[in-house]
């Protein structure tokens, strides 16, 4: 790396960054920073060209032809622009400026001009220009020397990076929206790319990567750098998709300005009906989904998707709940895994806890989960320190899925600890206070390459950081527990005024008082079955000469104006079989791998011995509890410890107290 360039351009985009301050916020001066950084590149690569594209494009001018690509081999590039305009000259002619700046903006090919303009730089341009701000800027862009030659695609990239972050921190409160942490990324790349090294360094490989949220590219430029390291002669070709308007330009031009294809980078919802990249297949996919956003907007095209291509679409396994697309993205990326039979795939995402565990049996989250985990795809979940992102200070955790996993694996998944791998940072951004080291990056990734014996070896010491379980294990039957209906039956004043107001009665009496005065000398006696409560009632209507009250209706009242529970009582039956009493109904997890059956003789009839398992309401679900796998008890202090504290710290308030009344 040329570190004298880079500081060069990093000083100068400050020295820009001190004519913005006043007309503009501190968090916008990437909006005029980076879009004159990446027209000044894209100026300096087609600078040996320039005369060539516009002979060729004068030549064009009458033909009905295709001129895209005659014009792109002109200027050996994936854009060009058709005028001889530089910012020099543009920038000579400060009264002209404003004209000749758009104009030139406008001669770039479409891919290139659509970048610009995803920054809003024809409104920067105007903006600039109204605070007489827009000479200055381009006379400090016009000289910077940013040809190939001089700073290469790879460390242009890294240059734009750079200043991607450094704007990204100047606006904290949203820092986050658009940019992954570095180290954050470099781990995820590893724990995705590693295990295929070997596969990697052979020759002639081509491999196809995709972000379906890919903001300012972060990930797929660091998958591409780490498998190039691996194989120099690999073809990479990344793939993205973003909704960002500023974010998609960033990533763009990103690419751009390093001189690859950026075609590939679609701006539009990667989840509704606007798929890029609709069909295709990856062999690697890695993303940061935003957390806990709500998919409402694009609500029709999922549900839609869901109900009519079922498992031929995306969202056939379920949809999560409306609050929260996380999951959406997972079967988005899910759904474009290339076939083992073609090499597979691999998948990376990070989370935060909430699709863990968030749903109940059968829920949407839970039949995500259990699709994801009874086809064998999910390899490992990675916890990750909190504190780690700009925008939020929760958990977060890496899922590792592959439909190729090594025969040791199949049937299994990894849970590796790394919440303790963390270094404090100097100053915070945000809401990240903590960072992952370059030595822990590679402790990590060591972790997770020899999880297997790690976890086989319990003298190892960092046995406690990994666990292995068989598929099976995050998957349990939700049963549903019922016990009988008992019931007493007693007549009171309350109970009485229910029957008397009753529809059968008032149809029968006309008026309820009379009812009423039949049964009065009756109440506050009680009944043990029900049969002689309804016999001893009767037998007082009918004494008098009156009619009782019949039908179904009649005596779902009665049971539920004379009936009270009872533990004592009388068993409630159904076509005889006991009802169930839905206050006393239970919910209990089994293990998938267990009997319900021998469940419920150990663990619930010792203590409710008349309780049974409805087995029509059993529900199967899957959720992977990571933090009670990893919980270490840690026994309270003792009680003598304690109470010596408490009178150490009694003896210090008196000698305190002491001092003041002296």
């Amino acid at each position: 790396m040329n570190t004298g360039k880079h500081s060069e351009l990093a000083n100068h985009a400050w020295k820009v960054a001190d004519l913005l301050r006043g007309d503009y916020k501190q968090s916008d001066y990437g909006k005029v920073i980076l879009p004159f950084t990446v027209l000044r590149r894209l100026e300096c690569v087609l600078a040996p060209t320039r005369d060539a594209v516009v002979a060729r494009n004068a030549a064009l001018k009458d033909l009905n032809v295709d001129k895209r690509e005659l014009l792109c081999q002109a200027a050996e590039a994936r854009f060009y622009n058709t005028t001889d305009l530089t910012l020099k000259k543009i920038a000579d002619d400060a009264k002209q400026a404003r004209a000749n700046l758009e104009a030139y903006v406008k001669a770039f090919s479409a891919n290139a001009f659509e970048v610009l303009e995803k920054y809003e730089f024809t409104q920067q341009i105007r903006k600039l220009d109204a605070a007489g701000l827009l000479y200055q800027v381009l006379s400090r862009f016009a000289d910077l020397d940013m040809r190939p030659e001089v700073v290469s695609n790879h460390q242009m990239g890294y240059i734009f990076e750079d200043l991607i972050r450094r704007f990204s921190e100047q606006s904290n409160e949203t820092a986050g929206e658009h940019f992954t942490p570095r180290e954050v990324i470099e781990l995820m790349v590893n724990l995705l790319i590693a295990p295929d090294a070997d596969l990697l360094s052979q020759a002639g490989k081509v491999r196809r990567i995709l972000d379906p949220a890919c903001g300012t590219g972060g990930m797929l430029t660091s998958a591409e750098a780490h498998i190039t390291a691996l194989n120099p002669k690999a073809t990479v070709e990344l793939n993205g998709q973003e909704l960002n308007p500023e974010s998609y330009a960033i990533c763009k031009s990103d690419l751009m300005i390093k001189g690859e294809d950026a075609d590939n980078i679609v701006l539009a919802n990667s989840l509704g009906d606007d798929d890029g990249h609709k069909g295709q297949k990856f062999h690697y996919m890695l993303s940061n989904p935003p957390f806990g956003v709500e998919w409402k907007k694009i609500k029709d095209d999922v549900e839609w998707e869901a109900e009519h291509l079922g498992d031929s679409g995306r969202y056939g396994a379920g949809l999560p709940r409306i609050n929260d697309g996380s999951l959406l993205f997972l079967q988005h990326m899910i759904s474009k895994m290339r076939p083992v039979s073609d090499g597979g795939s691999r998948i990376a995402i990070v989370f935060n806890g909430s699709p863990l565990f968030t749903g109940a049996a059968e829920s949407g989250e839970s039949n995500i989960r259990r699709w994801i985990i009874e086809n064998d795809w999910l390899e490992a979940v990675v916890a990750l320190p909190d504190q780690l992102f700009y925008n939020t200070g929760i958990s977060t955790y890496f899922w590792i899925l592959t439909n190729r996993k090594s025969p040791e694996h199949e049937g299994k998944v990894l849970l590796l600890d790394a919440r303790d791998y963390w270094v404090k940072m100097r100053k915070s951004l945000g809401d990240k206070r903590k960072q992952i080291s370059e030595s822990q990056i590679e402790e990590i990734t060591r972790l997770y390459g020899d999880a297997t014996a790690i976890a086989a070896d319990p003298a190892h010491p960092l046995h406690g950081k990994v666990k292995i379980f068989a598929n099976d294990d995050f998957g349990y039957r939700r049963i549903t527990v019922e016990r009988p209906l008992k019931l007493r039956f007693e007549l009171t004043a309350e109970g009485l005024d229910k029957l008397a107001g009753s529809a059968p009665v008032r149809k029968l009496y006309g008026d309820s008082d009379a009812f009423t005065r039949l049964l009065a000398p009756l109440i506050g006696q009680t009944w043990k079955a029900k049969a002689d409560a309804i016999s001893a009632l009767r037998d007082a209507v009918v004494a008098t000469g009156e009619t009782w009250p019949s039908g179904t209706p009649f005596a779902k009242i009665f049971r539920d104006a004379v009936g009270f529970r009872d533990s004592d009582g009388e068993v409630q039956l159904i076509k005889g079989a006991p009802e169930p009493d839905p206050e006393l109904r239970d919910y209990e997890n089994v293990p998938l791998a267990e009997d319900v059956n021998e469940y419920l003789t150990r663990e619930v009839l010792p203590h409710v011995p008349d309780a049974w398992i409805d087995h029509a309401k059993t529900k199967v679900g899957y959720e992977i509890p990571f933090t009670r796998h990893f919980y270490v008890y840690t026994p309270p202090r003792p009680l003598a410890e304690i109470d010596a504290e408490l009178k150490a710290l009694e003896a210090e308030i008196q000698e305190l107290l002491g001092e003041v009344t002296r």
